[in-house]
């Protein structure tokens, strides 16, 4: 299973995601509050799959999208949207991102996109 790093200035949304993923099977390597510390902890540990909110401080999920891109190109990130922030997720697929998923989570939207962007 994949090595996934979890990015939410939220604590109960990283727990929600973590719970979900653990549950699929795939490892927690790193946990991030801000963009700042997602692209500290992406180099790091190099996950295989990151999930990025948009809205943080310090540092939004587009620029965070951008600089981890900026070190490797290929990465997978799946960005993570409150309702009504389409405009930001079609922003952040024409930067690269591989996928998005909104808030609330929904276990299955969530399977389907690690299972889609981890081509397994």
């Amino acid at each position: 299973m994949a090595r996934i790093m979890v990015v939410d200035d939220s604590m109960f949304m990283r727990l929600m995601i973590k719970n979900i993923l653990s549950e699929l099977g795939h490892e927690i390597v790193a946990e991030a509050s801000n963009g700042l510390e997602a692209v500290a902890l992406f180099l790091q540990h190099s996950p295989d799959l990151v999930t990025l909110d948009i809205t943080m401080p310090e540092m939004d999920g587009i620029t965070a999208l951008k600089e981890i891109k900026s070190y490797k190109s290929d990465s997978k990130i799946i960005m993570v949207s409150a309702m009504g922030q389409q405009s930001f997720v079609i922003q952040t697929i024409t930067l690269g991102a591989s996928d998005f998923i909104t808030k609330p989570f929904d276990k299955d939207r969530v399977a389907e996109a690690v299972k889609k962007v981890l081509n397994m």
